[in-house]
């Protein structure tokens, strides 16, 4: 059995300062979000074998700002392939992880992570609905596929085991209306 995690990068901000999209920085709800993701993790002692992440700016400050929360750093492997990749091209990439993970971290952009998501988990999965609905930035998805090694991954082998938002996690942090 192997777990994945999936962190899609906490808001980022269109300050107008940042010339590439690659290099757009977390705004400060962001900031606030991703730690507070960082102290879920904590607080549910969760642990990862593997954490491999987007570089863009915005997915290395949302990595800073998790392990902040978290207590411990995360020492992701960057990869530029998931920087605004598909859902088959993260498909791709996490077959290719060493099998002696079990426990992986991805952290990357949407909507590559929703439809990753929506691919890997079982249609007969009620939670999978919510993923459906929106995936939020600073959002993470951990899903239970039944494997031993991670070249076995397919669509529809997952459960959905948690999907937390930050607003789950903090009213503050939801959606603005004004």
């Amino acid at each position: 059995m192997k777990k994945l995690t999936l962190l899609r990068h906490a808001k980022a901000g269109d300050d107008g300062l940042a010339a590439r999209d690659i290099d757009r920085r977390l705004n400060p709800k962001g900031r606030r979000a991703a730690r507070a993701i960082g102290r879920h993790l904590r607080e549910t002692q969760t642990r990862f074998d593997r954490v491999v992440a987007s570089p863009a700016t915005r997915v290395a400050e949302t990595v800073e700002e998790v392990a902040t929360g978290y207590g411990r750093g995360l020492d992701p492997a960057w990869d530029r392939r998931i920087y605004l990749a598909s859902a088959q091209e993260l498909m791709d990439l996490i077959r290719e992880q060493p099998s002696r993970a079990e426990r992986m971290l991805l952290v990357g952009h949407n909507p590559g992570l929703e439809d990753l998501v929506l691919e890997l988990v079982r249609h007969d999965d009620g939670k999978r609905g919510e993923v459906a609905v929106k995936y939020p930035t600073g959002t993470l998805a951990e899903i239970d596929l039944p494997i031993d090694d991670w070249a076995e991954l397919a669509p529809a082998t997952g459960q959905l085991a948690r999907f937390v938002r930050p607003r789950d996690l903090d009213p503050e942090l939801g959606p603005d209306f004004a």
